[in-house]
């Protein structure tokens, strides 16, 4: 694609390398038919190459966002599927985010919108406000058939839908170091996460057992806390960049006293954006040489169990499992066999599930954004699920989690929550309806 970027633009990195990014888009158009938005919606303008061009001309001309290009770029989900399509490697999810920060910059939303995105920034990645949260929505649930009759609050009732009837209850407090239980053979850090843990902490409870058991040291450094994924998908780069350098901290100093083999992720959009800390603060002096450094480290933890040697299973499942790919593990880390490889050797029967590449619709706020969009892809994904005909469903994204959950009786379950009860651990009281 030809680009007419003037020298004083190129001066800024942040132009520089969208401008780069620009000039390997050939116009194939390869990525329309993957994009769940135009498969959806039919608009060129909201497929990855129709957004291309309205970036490239908001970008060039310098001019502020228009509610045109908003309203299309508020309709991509990140999901990333168009740069696994793509044949020349445009980099779509570097400019999509770098327009979304310029939008933040340039453009003035409707009220309503502001203070939807600000309440949302202002909890989702705080674990005690958000599990205050949730715990008003479980009483706001039962006005929800009211609120869905309401015009104007879709957005609301799609929070209310989404929140769980009961919150588990908090995580034990525990030691910041686990021991392994066998022969030592590494040691990770394990993020902890913002959501996930007040959603479920069976997860990285279960991770931290199956590691042990496998003679991995897990660590949960103090100071180390939301991977900033949540507001930089919303354009706030500043709020984004503060959760970045806390955990590149954090992180860094387990680094240089214990030392670590990697950072263990169990929420692979969180996956997604640490592996991105190295693009992210390369501008940085003080942070480029540890962002690249932990960027470097950052493990999903299916990749990392990969790498280790399983002893003999001490359970036989017999169960049929559809493996849901979240788009932030195929499409944005690349990471599609290891997952389904695990449960297999787990004595599991996994299913490729149709279209699975096609985003189920939660994306991180997506699906309190965007409630309709997100409804229709999950209906879709609930379909394609539901047709291989599985008892469980397995995947390796809490927002998937939750999305798809909302969706089926099926019942739902991390992968490494399998891989725990296969291996030692106790089943997941999710199966309790399977037999």
């Amino acid at each position: 694609m030809q680009t007419n970027f003037s020298l004083a633009q190129l001066a800024d990195p942040h132009m520089a390398s969208s401008e780069k990014i620009l000039r390997t888009c050939v116009h194939c158009g390869f990525c329309t038919a993957t994009c769940p938005t135009y498969l959806e919606l039919g608009d060129e303008l909201d497929s990855p190459r129709g957004r291309i061009y309205l970036i490239k001309d908001m970008l060039e001309a310098e001019k502020p966002a228009s509610e045109e290009v908003v309203r299309h770029i508020d309709r991509c989900l990140s999901c990333l599927s168009c740069m696994t399509t793509c044949p020349s490697g445009v980099h779509y999810m570097h400019l999509v985010d770098h327009a979304r920060a310029y939008i933040e910059d340039t453009y003035e939303r409707p009220w309503h919108d502001r203070a939807m995105r600000a309440l949302l920034a202002a909890v989702l990645p705080y674990p005690e406000r958000f599990r205050l949260a949730l715990a008003g929505a479980t009483v706001g649930r039962l006005m929800l058939p009211v609120v869905r009759a309401m015009p104007g609050l879709q957005r609301l009732a799609a929070m209310l839908s989404l929140a769980p009837a009961s919150l588990p209850p908090r995580s034990a407090e525990g030691p910041a170091v686990f021991d392994p239980l066998a022969e030592r053979r590494g040691r990770v850090a394990l993020l902890t996460g913002c959501a996930q843990p007040v959603l479920d902490p069976g997860i990285n409870a279960a991770t931290i057992r199956l590691l042990t058991r496998l003679g991995v040291e897990v660590v949960l450094p103090s100071g180390e806390g939301c991977c900033g994924a949540l507001v930089h998908h919303m354009g706030r780069e500043a709020q984004a960049l503060d959760f970045a350098r806390a955990n590149i901290d954090a992180w860094t100093r387990e680094i240089e006293t214990g030392g670590l083999d990697a950072i263990v992720i169990t929420a692979s959009g969180c996956g997604t954006t640490i592996k991105d800390y190295a693009f992210m603060l390369r501008n940085d002096p003080a942070y480029a040489e540890k962002a690249a450094a932990v960027s470097a480290l950052a493990r999903d933890i299916t990749e990392y169990l990969a790498t280790l040697e399983f002893p003999e299973a001490a359970a036989k499942p017999g169960l049929t499992v559809a493996y849901h790919s979240a788009c932030s593990m195929q499409h944005g880390q690349q990471i599609r066999e290891e997952p389904k490889e695990l449960l297999r050797a787990a004595g599991f029967t996994v299913r490729d599930v149709p279209e699975g590449h096609i985003c189920c619709g939660s994306a991180g706020t997506y699906n309190i954004l965007q409630p309709e969009l997100a409804a229709r892809l999950r209906t879709r994904k609930v379909r394609n699920i539901e047709s291989t005909r599985p008892d469980l469903i397995a995947t390796g994204n809490i927002g998937c989690m939750t999305q798809i959950g909302a969706g089926t009786s099926l019942p739902i379950v991390h992968t490494v929550e399998l891989l725990d009860w296969i291996y030692g651990g106790d089943r997941p009281e999710a199966l309790s309806r399977v037999g």
